[in-house]
């Protein structure tokens, strides 16, 4: 398993001993977007799936407004905390 991840180029990471909130932004996030662009539709195709993935992902961070970073999508949240 661990060879395979290696010739993948895939990470592996593991939750801090104790910790179980390590993992809660990505599912919290994983959550949202399951249920904004998944559940009621249907993909016709694993292409057509991916792409709203990749679709859905830029929304998410360069549209989608989130109150707790004042209104502002996180892309532009960052740029303008980095101003």
């Amino acid at each position: 398993y661990q060879a395979l991840l290696v010739e993948h180029q895939v990470f592996q990471s593991m939750s801090r001993k104790g910790n179980c909130y390590d993992n809660a932004p990505i599912e919290n996030f994983f959550s949202v977007m399951k249920q904004e662009m998944y559940y009621g539709k249907i993909y016709r195709s694993y292409k057509e799936l991916e792409t709203a993935i990749t679709d859905y992902i830029q929304y998410y961070n360069e549209e989608r407004i989130k109150e707790k970073l004042n209104w502002l999508s996180p892309v532009a949240y960052r740029k303008a905390q980095a101003a």
